[in-house]
């Protein structure tokens, strides 16, 4: 086990570079900041949004797409789309997409960026050119009673979960655009949190029965606990592992995937001062905010073959109403 800002550090995860790596949150108060760190925790900028923030019960509220960000301002009904400047050694303000209501919850896919607000989930193109301001498609959701949650990607859908109840998948079409109405995979669940996907399977937290779930197809294939920890909320998924944030127990759950099959592989793998409230995975590297009532922490982490972590480092931040999490390696790729 791992304990956070206590700190105990564990061993044995492998050493890599951390240049031109970089871990960003939100503030996400009145006046909406994105926060940009080194993985050692080292503060680099605070860059306006040109929003507000004030989004809450949501993950994914930040998404990265290489050397692209884009992060919700709730407040101002818009999102904020970051990019590394010529340098590569920070980000700047690209562009602002104003959106059809309140967004809590982005991600990239099918060349164009999915925003899900609290009545409704939209796709706006997107290329090494920019994001485009007008959504080619816009779907409302089946509840659409500002409990939405997260929203993530599958190969021909966007999946999304509204925490009083619902999962829920939506068409593309050809294009990757957002098309038609959506589909109930299931219904009066106890409180779906946080997704992650890959391929055709979708992990979904059923937050109040304790429970991470495997959705595939529309439909709920399996089922699975962190043991004695409460309400996972928040999941990431790396190789062949998931992790669950499990907030009132201040932990972090390791779970084996493979086909159907979810198996608990380490009831604690992790703990925090506070609530985790997201969390994110890229290239080997974890990172995962907490709050605990007066402040916020961001700490980053190095995850081995094992799914064994080593802490890179933790920051803290003032405040307790910083939303998002993702990392940027420094090599560009292919756009997705």
């Amino acid at each position: 086990m791992l304990a956070v800002a206590g700190i105990a550090i564990a061993q044995g995860a492998q050493a890599r570079s951390d240049e031109g790596a970089l871990v960003v949150t939100a503030s996400n108060t009145a006046a909406n900041y994105l926060l940009v760190y080194r993985p050692d925790g080292t503060l680099l900028r605070r860059i306006s949004t040109q929003g507000q923030g004030g989004v809450s019960g949501n993950s994914g509220g930040i998404a990265q797409n290489h050397e692209r960000v884009a992060v919700v301002n709730f407040g101002s009904g818009s999102v904020s789309v970051f990019t590394k400047d010529p340098e590569h050694a920070t980000l700047h303000l690209e562009s602002i997409i104003p959106t059809s209501g309140s967004p809590v919850s982005v991600a990239f896919g099918h060349e164009h960026l999915y925003v899900l607000t609290t009545a409704s989930v939209e796709s706006h193109t997107a290329s090494f050119a920019g994001i485009s301001t007008k959504a080619d498609g816009v779907a409302r959701l089946l509840l659409a009673d500002g409990s939405a949650a997260q929203v993530g990607v599958l190969p021909d859908q966007v999946i999304v979960t509204e925490k009083t109840g619902d999962i829920e998948t939506i068409n593309l079409n050809k294009n990757g655009a957002v098309d038609g109405s959506p589909t109930l995979v299931a219904a009066n669940l106890n409180a779906p949190f946080g997704l992650a996907t890959r391929g055709n399977d979708a992990y979904v937290t059923i937050a109040h029965s304790n429970e991470v779930s495997l959705v595939r197809n529309d439909a709920i294939l399996t089922k699975v606990g962190p043991g004695q920890q409460m309400a996972p909320c928040w999941v990431a998924l790396d190789g062949p592992f998931l992790f669950s944030t499990n907030s009132p127990s201040h932990s972090l759950s390791r779970f084996a995937v493979y086909g159907q099959v979810i198996t608990l592989d380490a009831e604690v793998a992790a703990t925090f001062n506070g609530n985790p409230t997201d969390i994110s995975y890229r290239a080997g590297r974890v990172a995962v905010v907490d709050a605990n009532g007066t402040v916020s922490h961001l700490s980053t982490f190095d995850v081995d073959e094992d799914g064994d972590f080593t802490l890179k480092g933790v920051a803290t931040i003032a405040g307790v109403a910083t939303n998002g999490v993702a990392i940027i390696e420094p090599a560009a790729e292919e756009y997705d």
